[in-house]
This record gives C-alpha cells, structure tokens and sequence, in this order.
C-alpha cells in the first residue's frame, strides 16, 4: 500500500468513527431507533443516503438494541437513471433492499411549469410514496439523509421566505400518525460527508431532475452558510446549537409563552409555576457560552408545548 492509499485510509477511519460517534449521539438524544424496530433507510443514490446507510450498518453490529435495516429506492422514472447502479451496491454488500416504481417525474414535469422550482412537488409525491410503501413492508421508523446543514438551511429559509422560526426536526411523526421519521445525519456535517463518500467511493447518481436547476432559493442560503462558514468558523455550530437550546420567553410567540399572563410580584412573572415546566431563567445580560462542536445537546427549554 503506497503512502497517499494509506492517508486515504486513516483519513477514511477517522470520518468514519467521526461519523460514527454523531450519529450514535443523535439516535440516543432522539431515541430515534429502539429494541425491534424496522428502519427503512431511504436511499436516493446521493452522497448523504449512502453515508447513512453505511454508519447505520456499522452501528448496527455494536448497538445495544437489535434493529432492522431494509434500503428503499424510489425509482420516479427521470430519463437516463441508471437502474442498475444502486441494486448491484446495495446487493455487493448484503443488504436487504427494494426498488419502488413510480413515475413521478412525468407528473411533476406535467404540473409544474417551464422554469419554475420542482423540488416542492417532487418532495411531497416523494414522500408520500415512501411512506405507503414503509406501511407495505412493516417498516415503523423511516430513515432520511438529512445533515446539519439541511437542517440550517430550513430553518433559515423558513424565516425568510415563510415567516417562521422552523426547520426540520431531527424526529418527527407524520400529520396522520402512522408514520415516524428519523433524521440520523442531523448532528453531521456536510462536508465531512461529502469527503467520506469520496474516500469510500460510493457510485453516486446525480439528480437531474432538480439538481440542476439554478437560482434555487435553497441554494443561495446553502452558498450564504458556506460563506459564513469560511470567514467565521465555528458559526454554524452555534447557530445549529441554538436550535437546540430555544427560550420562547425570549421571543415573541404567544402561543408559546403566556406574555399576556405575566405579573409583577412573581418570580418571572410566572403566576402558575405549574404551567412553567421547563422554564429557565434567563437575562436580557446572558451571553453565547462556547464554540465547540456540537455534541450531546444538554437541554431544551421548550415552554407550554
């Protein structure tokens, strides 16, 4: 073995167990995955869903819980997908594996018109065929590939084009309850995701349906990010670390806090102490704590939820 093959090796190792660790951080801090679950892991043939399903499969060996792991790809008919790519991987490393058919990509090309963004239909047509499908197979958890930086993303895109403080939870259940979605990726980092792929050499297949639109309002906030990322480091730690650590007494939504109830005369003005389970108190003076990485998520105030 050459001396660049053995770099690429420990630079692999080292991902990996990086990759490792905050997916095994995630999963305890959500209780994503539990004692005899079926995990579909949804495999799209990008750089994030193989990653995915290679940790998972790596955890899965040591965990103290037993799991099962089933790939599902949606093949949504686009010209030109390479059918064979991801059933010869997936069938190269033993994985239990299914291929969904579906033709959402004349659907989407049909409704959406010339020039204008696809992701928004191609997702919800997405998502609602996987999950059938995971009711279909027994699967009750569903895995996506989401990382740290979609996560960011959403969130920043929903406050400036939606007017919310909203992103993508690390775990969530469907609108109808029938149907749980985790996000094992949510504490890694894009970046290291990306090169984790190419050192292992996952066969990646692009997405020309949406991927190659431009001028994508997710695009912009991914480039903005990456700048912040350059000329400030460790700011989209701490930006994602405050998803994680929210005040609602501190912001302005009063169906979260009881701003119309507060009183003086009472410790925060809380009148009820009962009805601030959760509460922590915070001054207007209280300052950013620490810039490392982020881990273990220690807390999160969440208030009257």
């Amino acid at each position: 073995m050459s001396d660049i093959d053995k770099k690429r090796k420990t630079r692999q190792n080292k991902l990996q167990k990086r990759l490792r660790r905050e997916v095994g951080q995630a999963i305890e801090a959500f209780n994503m995955i539990e004692e005899g679950d079926k995990v579909m892991v949804c495999l799209s043939g990008g750089k994030d869903s193989y990653a995915m399903l290679d940790i998972l499969l790596n955890l899965q060996k040591s965990a103290p819980v037993n799991f099962e792991l089933v790939a599902v790809n949606l093949d949504q008919k686009q010209p030109g997908f390479p059918e064979h790519i991801l059933p010869e991987y997936l069938a190269s490393i033993g994985v239990p594996f299914h291929i969904v058919e579906r033709d959402t990509y004349s659907i989407v090309k049909e409704v959406v018109p010339e020039g204008k963004t696809t992701c928004g239909l191609c997702s919800r047509l997405r998502r609602g065929t996987l999950y059938g499908f995971a009711d279909e197979i027994g699967a009750n958890k569903i895995a996506l590939g989401h990382h740290r930086d979609d996560i960011l993303e959403t969130f920043f895109l929903n406050m400036f084009y939606g007017g919310k403080l909203k992103a993508m939870p690390p775990k969530l259940v469907s609108d109808d309850g029938k149907n749980m979605v985790i996000r094992p990726l949510a504490y890694a980092r894009e970046k290291d995701i990306a090169e984790y792929a190419e050192l292992k050499g996952f066969p990646i297949i692009p997405c020309n349906l949406c991927g190659s639109q431009e001028n994508l309002q997710r695009q912009v906030i991914k480039e903005m990010l990456q700048g912040w990322d350059k000329s400030h480091p460790g700011r989209i730690e701490t930006m994602f670390r405050s998803l994680c650590n929210v005040v609602p007494s501190h912001l302005a939504d009063t169906a979260l806090f009881d701003f119309k109830g507060l009183q003086l005369g009472f410790p925060h003005g809380i009148v009820d102490p009962n009805a601030a389970a959760g509460f922590r108190a915070e001054s207007e003076e209280d300052t950013p704590k620490g810039n490392g990485d982020v881990q273990m998520m220690e807390r999160i105030d969440i208030l009257s939820l």
